[in-house]
């Protein structure tokens, strides 16, 4: 026979708390004083011609919970970036590329996508080709479904 003992130590976990209308970020910091810093690097690396090395530094820690303003700041100078490749260098530089790094790129392809310029379509599109070759399916997916947006 089963005992009802009345025991409710088992109800300790809050089950509101997955909620997804409670979605909190987690507190992570992402050095939001060392982001002018680390533009002022990416544009040094740019005019002296070191393209690689640039896209790096960009997709080495960007700002995903700094304010808007920051996060778009950035994203016009990893935006220079990728137009300061020629279309024959695009396959290297993603060769050399990690997956997290390939995901990261991903993730500013999408907003790239989403506040398209005239010139920037073809850009943008050569270098998400590449980037899915390199990543596979699975870059998008993650660059998607990640709630921390760049």
């Amino acid at each position: 026979m089963s005992k009802n003992t009345g025991a409710s130590k088992f109800r300790n976990v809050d089950v509101d708390d997955f909620d997804e209308d409670r979605f909190r970020d987690e507190d992570s910091t992402d050095g939001g004083s060392a982001i002018p810093q680390r533009m002022d690097e990416i544009k040094s690396l740019l005019q002296s011609g070191k393209n690689q090395d640039a896209l790096k530094a960009c997709l080495n820690d960007p700002p995903l919970s700094s304010d808007q303003s920051s996060k778009d700041k950035y994203f016009q100078q990893v935006f220079s970036v990728l137009t300061a490749f020629r279309s024959s260098e695009i396959d290297k530089a993603v060769a050399t590329l990690s997956s997290e790094e390939v995901d990261v790129l991903m993730k500013f392809l999408f907003r790239a996508f989403s506040e398209p310029t005239e010139k920037s379509c073809a850009i943008v599109l050569q270098w998400h080709e590449k980037a899915t070759a390199a990543g596979g399916l699975g870059c998008i997916v993650r660059a998607l479904t990640d709630r921390r947006t760049v």
